[in-house]
């Protein structure tokens, strides 16, 4: 299969520069893919971007991976309705090493060559940007742009002179990693454009060369309408500390069926065969889920490890399959006892010490509704029906109570 032929089937095919995406298909050429440092840490919005950079490395392109220390003093203002606060320099140099140490993740085992755009902007001079780029930008250019538009409007909230020049700025990164580096291709989400075709105009005008975008198209959850990578809570975040494991792994298990196919060619590096076989095994027995267990899987381990994959896959099976809970480590409980609700009992527990335990994680309102859920056989323990002497083997020090199908807590052994 021939690279524009897979970016085609993982549905990665968006707007272009390149008359047709085939270009794709010669010699290798380097390109150029960036992030600014606004917070600690990529969300999933950002990952179908990196799928793409992946897809073109395997391909045989040469990545550079740009890091913004200066567009991030700045912030990017596209699809912003308010001027951003500016983040200050300590603060942007951490965000830039939790970026790069996310770069390295992702990208693990690849050659990679990561800049930052402050390296070169740190000693420009105020005149000599204005000579050597605001000189061949139109203004009527930037005046068009969609948000200046928005932020210029009557009900709009303006815009500072800071933020209208951010694009200045990105479309001058362009130019000098074409200069520098041979980049001539950028690769952006679909949000970026417009920043993007400016780097592309601008080497045009100054150097007379020839450059592209190539950009991923906007991924938008189905069942709410939002853009992919939202939840009621907000981002779903690559940092673990700011999105735990299990919340980011329950985040692609619970995906739609519809969008789950789908996601499985955008977000991992399945090979076709691959998907078609689960696709397959999928539309068999939709009611097994194995199209999200494996997109949970896969994602989680590019993003957080092999090791935290597997734990997450456990921890799955248990809460929600019927894999035994004795499987589950010491780590396991931990990462668990973070998301549920905890109950500390004794081994031997009589029933009031399990009553008490239910209404304590919540599984039950009262010790009332507690005893009517034991009786009605509605209480597990390491998926075992609850028997009369409540003895049960704690594995790793712990057990997982259940009510029902999908209600969990922990019972930690006292």
């Amino acid at each position: 299969m021939k690279l524009s032929e897979e970016l085609t089937w993982r549905g990665l095919v968006n707007q272009t520069t390149y008359p047709d995406i085939t270009a794709l298909d010669g010699e290798p050429i380097s390109f150029y893919w960036g992030v600014d440092p606004s917070a600690n840490s990529m969300t999933i919005g950002n990952l179908a971007a990196a799928m793409l950079v992946k897809c073109l490395i395997r391909y045989g392109h040469k990545p550079v991976l740009l890091v913004g220390g200066a567009t991030g003093l700045i912030g990017d203002p596209d699809g912003k309705s308010e001027e951003r606060s500016l983040k200050s320099p300590d603060e942007i140099e951490k965000n830039k090493q939790a970026i790069v140490t996310q770069y390295k993740q992702i990208f693990g085992g690849q050659e990679l060559n990561i800049v930052d755009n402050y390296d070169w902007f740190r000693d420009m001079r105020y005149l000599d940007f204005l000579r050597e780029v605001g000189k061949h930008v139109p203004l009527r250019q930037m005046l068009a742009r969609d948000f200046v538009q928005s932020r210029l409007g009557d009900k709009g909230a303006g815009i500072s002179y800071a933020e209208f020049s951010y694009v200045l700025i990105q479309a001058y990164d362009f130019l000098t990693l074409y200069k520098d580096h041979q980049v001539s291709l950028q690769v952006c989400g679909a949000d970026q454009w417009g920043n993007s075709v400016a780097g592309v105009d601008l080497i045009r005008r100054i150097t007379g060369g020839e450059a592209h975008v190539y950009s991923v198209p906007l991924i938008i959850d189905k069942t709410t309408g939002q853009k992919f990578g939202k939840s009621e809570a907000g981002a779903i975040w690559l940092d673990a500390t700011k999105t735990s494991t299990y919340q980011f792994y329950q985040n692609w298990l619970n995906v739609d069926d519809d969008s789950a196919l789908n996601y499985l060619k955008i977000f991992t590096e399945l090979d076709k065969a691959a998907i078609d076989d689960i696709s397959a095994k999928f539309n068999d027995n939709r009611g097994q889920r194995l199209a999200q267990k494996m997109l949970a899987y896969e994602v989680t381990k590019l993003v957080h490890g092999q090791e935290a994959a597997e734990s997450q896959k456990r921890l799955a099976e248990v809460l929600f399959g019927s894999t035994d809970a004795l499987e589950l480590s010491v780590a396991d409980y931990t990462a668990l006892e973070k998301e549920l609700p905890v109950a500390d009992v004794p081994r031997h527990m009589s029933q009031e010490d399990l009553t008490e335990a239910l209404v304590k994680t919540g599984l039950a309102t009262s010790k009332t509704e507690a005893r009517h859920f034991l009786a009605s056989g509605a209480i597990y323990i390491n998926n075992q029906p609850v028997s009369d002497k409540f003895l049960f083997d704690s594995g790793a020090g712990g057990a997982v109570l259940r009510r029902g199908k999908n209600v969990s807590a922990v019972l930690k052994i006292r």
